[in-house]
């Protein structure tokens, strides 16, 4: 179990939780309301501080109901151990109607993942594998 210190910046929006036993990740919520126009982005501010444990990263994700129903994701979501300012999610509005984001609403989720740092080294040639660099769609869609 990871132990994660929080710190709230506004007391009147509600300490993140999971919302059921076994979810994997925590709501974030917004501390104002924002218009969203379709096709748009904006910063959202959370009035959450962290502290995330050395070796795990804090990733934001989308909340499913909102992407599925509104077209709202989240973009830009890794939140590092070393970062102690408040969190902001980045809401991009996919959808073909605006979103009103009310103040505490549930906007994202945070998930607590172990990281693994690689030893970075530099080559002239990577060795060969099957794949190569096919990508994009190169396996198909059947």
């Amino acid at each position: 179990m990871v132990h994660l210190k929080i710190k709230r910046l506004d007391k009147e929006i509600a300490a993140p939780n999971y919302a059921k036993d076994g979810d994997a990740a925590f709501d974030l919520r917004s501390t104002h309301d924002v218009l969203i126009k379709a096709g748009e982005k904006t910063l959202v501010k959370t009035g959450l501080c962290v502290a995330i444990p050395k070796g795990y990263v804090g990733l934001i994700w989308d909340r499913s109901g909102l992407a599925a129903k509104n077209g709202l994701t989240c973009l830009g979501g890794v939140i590092d151990a070393g970062y102690r300012g408040e969190i902001g999610v980045v809401l991009c509005n996919l959808g073909t109607e605006d979103f009103k984001v009310e103040r505490s609403m549930r906007i994202a989720q945070m998930l607590i993942q172990p990281v693994h740092q690689a030893t970075i080294e530099e080559v002239e040639e990577l060795e060969e594998t099957q794949r190569g660099s096919t990508g994009f769609g190169s396996s198909g869609l059947h």
